[in-house]
């Protein structure tokens, strides 16, 4: 089953659609517990609410076409970084003056964690992912997002593009969270696929620039360094979200160093059994 957020004349309400690909409006069959993500998400079990609620919810049934939007209302999306081994050497090989400490990371026993968006800026499917205007060379970077209940279980996973500068970054370590956190510089969805089974999953990536591809590439979730579970209990290890969170785990594709995103770009990132996420660039 997976999860997904769509907009209704009055709000946005959460979908539900079953394995055999039919749609169903859970915010109408139970508003109490499906009112919102954030309000599902602080269940003490989500998982067993929406496997319990799927037969009520075929009889709220969504008829024609449906906008769907990004897949959170309220929650924090956090990044794990160097969680592949191509990540590590894209990073040494783009920094100036601190590459030892990706090389350090990788290795050590806690992950590297950061605060990657706040709702405002994440974008949801088809829409406009950005790039920044200070920025020289600008990657798209496809991974695997946990998405994590208030008591921190994982209760399944969508597609998330952590677009990043790797000018900015590569300049100093410590301008990250310039390089990672900006104005649409987040893409979420589609649908959540629910489960808290996380089984390797192959993750590919294309870009096009004028009707002409310029960029594919794809891995595997089998080569991460850190187990999805592992990173979701050092997120929750001193800090508490009410609403639940997101946790993008990090990316095993980096286009070459000669290659940046530019305006107009589409980006089309899959990841098997879970959908596929496409995004313009401005």
């Amino acid at each position: 089953m997976k999860l997904f957020r769509f907009s209704t004349p009055d709000a946005a309400h959460l979908g539900l659609q079953t394995d055999d690909g039919a749609h169903f409006d859970l915010t109408s069959a139970d508003p109490t517990r499906f009112g919102s993500l954030a309000v599902w998400l602080a269940l003490p079990d989500p998982l067993g609410a929406a496997r319990e609620i799927e037969n009520r919810a075929r009889q709220f049934p969504i008829e024609g076409e449906i906008e769907i939007l990004a897949p959170l209302d309220e929650q924090e999306v956090w990044a794990a970084g160097v969680t592949y081994l191509r990540s590590k050497v894209a990073r040494m090989e783009e920094s100036e003056g601190g590459g030892d400490f990706y090389d350090l990371v990788y290795d050590a026993q806690r992950p590297e964690l950061f605060l990657k968006a706040t709702p405002h800026r994440v974008v949801g499917p088809n829409q406009a992912i950005r790039v920044r205007r200070d920025s020289s060379w600008d990657v798209p970077e496809p991974e695997l997002t946990l998405v994590l209940a208030a008591s921190g279980a994982i209760v399944g996973c969508t597609i998330g593009n952590d677009v990043s500068s790797r000018s900015i970054e590569g300049e100093n370590p410590l301008y990250l969270p310039q390089a990672k956190v900006f104005d649409g510089g987040c893409a979420l969805g589609p649908m959540i696929l629910l489960g808290e089974e996380m089984p390797s999953r192959a993750i590919r990536v294309s870009i096009a620039r004028g009707g002409e591809r310029v960029f594919e590439g794809q891995t595997s979730t089998s080569q991460m360094r850190r187990e999805p579970h592992d990173l979701a209990a050092w997120l929750f290890r001193e800090l508490s979200f009410p609403c639940g969170a997101f946790l993008m785990t990090g990316t095993g594709v980096v286009p070459p160093d000669d290659f940046s995103l530019r305006a107009g770009d589409a980006v089309s990132i899959t990841i098997e059994g879970v959908g596929e996420l496409n995004n313009s660039v401005a």
